[in-house]
């Protein structure tokens, strides 16, 4: 019979010894005791709180795909973020998650995102326009801005004005800063209670509801037809026939703003970085461009072909996952490899040390995109940049296209210089880059 193993613990003193080194980066003191205790570890973060943290990558297959019916998001998704985006894919559970993702999923087909290519590349063009050449760039605030207009014009086409626009891209980034601060310091949940600090950014959800009521309204009134997302959410009918009602469009909507943009953006950061200190992949990506493309207009061919661009994209995903940790919780009492998990267990399952693990990669820690020209299918139970089983992201083909379309975009007209030393990260909800300064040249010069 086998011999239950004890989860090796990290005590509450640890916790709150590096508190602030936690509160800015907390990945260095995770990656420490991962070292110390091993894979799995639990840490004391209150006299009866415990997180049970894993970089097992055969753990997370379980939680996530084999056994994912015993386990739920956490409350930091189903509760402490709904309060800023509602109860939209990312956010709900149980029926209504398996209801709106049936609803929505048809509109994230590659049949119908070859649909919105054209949009995607012409909101990507018209961000390159503010590079400057020769002179050092903060690259983050160009791919910000493009994650956030490619969103939307593939959800709204041209429905929304630039104002609409500049306020909905405020709001969610003054939201996601709000929900790190709760959860980076719950000691002070009392004081963003009494000092109104909650109910600001609650008001200004509010505001950001009301606008995406006004487009939507707007479409509806109009009768014409985009071929955009928010067509085909409001034509999108359940199996009983009726439409998804407004505060669950604008649920849904939301959630699109936040996981489409939020994500995308740090990942293209990270990407130029790496290119910019790697310039022979810019070379390849360049050459392979020049024969795909060779006079063809087909954008879906060329997404579809551009396999050294996909290699690039995918080992920096593979570094630097922008979804750099998975929560869940489990219903009821499970088991995995002896250790005994209680029903209500937080699990935090740590996406970017499965991605280093120096048992699981080779040479972990370097930039090696041929790893995966082979297509990564021998990877595919240890690298979850956009998740694993029925809960994997909705839009993982968009956020591909769109960032195909972008690094193939900006190489064929630049090439690009590093001015930092080593990339640095700010993990918050997701995983940010910081410092991201680059220098472009233009191919045309050369």
């Amino acid at each position: 019979m086998a011999i239950n193993k004890e989860i090796p613990s990290v005590p509450l003193i640890s916790f709150i010894k590096h508190s602030l080194e936690i509160l800015k980066n907390p990945l260095n003191f995770h990656h420490a005791n991962f070292t110390a205790k091993g894979d799995t570890f639990k840490l004391k973060i209150g006299f009866s709180n415990e997180i049970v943290f894993s970089r097992d990558a055969a753990f997370a297959e379980y939680v996530l795909q084999k056994n994912q019916r015993n386990y739920t998001k956490s409350k930091i998704q189903t509760e402490d973020l709904v309060k800023y985006v509602g109860k939209g894919l990312l956010t709900s559970e149980g029926e209504l998650w398996k209801k709106q993702r049936q609803l929505i999923q048809p509109a994230f087909h590659k049949k119908q995102l070859a649909t919105l290519l054209d949009k995607i590349r012409e909101a990507i063009l018209l961000e390159y326009k503010h590079i400057e050449v020769d002179k050092k760039l903060d690259v983050f605030p160009i791919f910000n801005d493009l994650a956030f207009q490619t969103v939307v014009k593939s959800l709204f086409s041209s429905a929304a004005d630039d104002d609409a626009i500049n306020r909905l891209q405020f709001i969610t980034e003054a939201a996601q800063k709000m929900l790190v601060r709760e959860l980076r310091q719950p000691y002070l949940g009392w004081w963003f209670k009494a000092s109104g600090t909650i109910e600001k950014h609650l008001k200004l959800t509010r505001e950001a509801r009301q606008i995406l009521k006004n487009i939507v309204k707007t479409r509806r009134d109009s009768d014409e037809k985009q071929g955009d997302l928010l067509d085909m959410l409001l034509e999108a009918q359940y199996d009983d026939g009726s439409f998804m009602e407004e505060e669950q469009l604008i649920d849904e909507i939301l959630i699109l703003f936040i996981a489409g943009h939020e994500t995308t953006s740090n990942a293209l950061t990270f990407i130029f970085q790496l290119l910019a200190k790697h310039p022979e992949w810019q070379e390849k990506i360049h050459q392979e461009n020049i024969q795909i493309t060779n006079g063809s207009e087909d954008l879906m061919h060329v997404v579809t072909s551009s396999k050294v661009c996909q290699q690039v994209i995918e080992e920096a995903m593979r570094l630097y996952p922008p979804v750099y940790f998975i929560d869940r919780v489990n219903i009821e009492d499970d088991e995995f490899n002896n250790m005994i998990f209680k029903k209500g267990s937080n699990l935090l399952l740590s996406i970017y040390e499965i991605h280093r693990h120096p048992q699981l990669w080779e040479r972990s820690n370097e930039f090696l995109p041929s790893r995966f020209e082979d297509g990564g299918r021998k990877f595919s139970s240890q690298y979850f940049p956009f998740g694993a089983g029925p809960r994997k992201c909705i839009g993982n083909n968009f956020a591909m296209f769109e960032m195909i379309i972008a690094v193939t975009e900006l190489v064929k007209n630049y090439k690009m210089t590093a001015e930092f030393d080593a990339i640095e990260i700010t993990p918050l909800i997701t995983l940010k880059p910081k410092n991201a300064f680059l220098k472009f040249e233009s191919r045309m010069s050369g």
